[in-house]
């Protein structure tokens, strides 16, 4: 029943995808000729902008208010104002508030979500839901096992499986997404902390888990980026989203230790506002989005 539930969200989406990319086609003139991964300066919060050949943009998270509006026009300019998809990693206002700002400037073909629609209190989710359900944008659930695929261009949802899905603390049932295109590899962490990385270790061989470009979890809790974690995914680029002024000391001194000895590069949104992240000739290479 898992298997079948997994093809059919991955037919689904794959009808929606070309639908949109037809439409697109027809419209858009520019187009990305390899792969350009966006991490958006969206304040204490996490936003990222995966743009695939062809112009696909694949957006995740969005912060927790509007400023995510200004990285994105930044980086798409002012009339392009088409999302091909959006993902929620998990409910929390930091990830998921930005969309209500987004969906009154910007179209958006399809959400991806964990299917958690009982872990919030906030009214923000049930504000972001109706206007999801108004527009009649479609609403997918997916999980560790599902994929979604573009061409030679794959996302693998790693995390969560069953057991964190109903974790009562949300960060354990953010979606971890295994960006993998024949540019690079690139894992989206949401706010998983060292318990997921450990389930992950357990799951996965090393060469799984590797990737060159790494989300550092939980904006550089001391909870996230083990040693063994980061060893693991041998990150060239790492990537911390995080506020200037935020409460919760992120990033942390015990998180940065481990990254410094573990990470050829650091780049942090709080100090080097959006980046954006290609390959060209094997090599990667890193941009401030002005």
């Amino acid at each position: 029943m898992k298997t079948e539930n997994n093809l059919s969200r991955l037919i689904i989406f794959a009808l929606i995808v070309l639908d949109l990319l037809i439409w697109q086609g027809i419209i858009f003139v520019k187009s990305a000729e390899s792969p350009e991964l966006y991490f958006l300066d969206v304040g204490q919060g996490d936003s990222e902008l995966l743009v695939l050949p062809g112009g696909v943009k694949i957006l995740t998270d969005a912060g927790p208010n509007q400023k995510v509006l200004e990285s994105l026009e930044k980086v798409l300019g002012p009339s392009d104002r088409y999302i091909d998809l959006a993902i929620i990693s998990h409910p929390q206002l930091d990830h998921f508030n930005g969309f209500n700002d987004i969906l009154s400037r910007y179209q958006i073909g399809a959400f991806i979500f964990n299917g958690r629609t009982d872990a919030t209190a906030f009214g923000e989710w049930e504000t972001l839901m109706a206007k999801i359900k108004e527009k009649k944008i479609p609403l997918i659930a997916l999980a560790s096992g599902d994929k979604i695929h573009f061409r030679e261009n794959q996302i693998e949802i790693i995390s969560p499986g069953p057991d964190f899905l109903q974790s009562a603390e949300l960060n354990d049932t953010g979606l971890v997404e295994l960006v993998k295109t024949p540019a690079f590899r690139a894992l989206l962490t949401a706010d998983i902390d060292m318990n997921v990385e450990k389930y992950l270790l357990r799951k996965f061989s090393l060469n799984n888990l590797q990737a060159s470009i790494l989300k550092v979890g939980h904006h550089g809790s001391k909870f996230s980026s083990s040693q063994e974690f980061l060893e693991t995914v041998q990150p060239k680029v790492s990537v911390i989203e995080v506020g200037a002024r935020n409460r919760y000391g992120h990033p942390t001194k015990e998180a940065m230790d481990r990254l410094q000895s573990s990470t050829n590069l650091i780049f942090r949104t709080d100090k080097n506002g959006t980046i954006k992240v290609i390959a060209e000739q094997g090599k990667l290479r890193v941009f401030k989005v002005y």
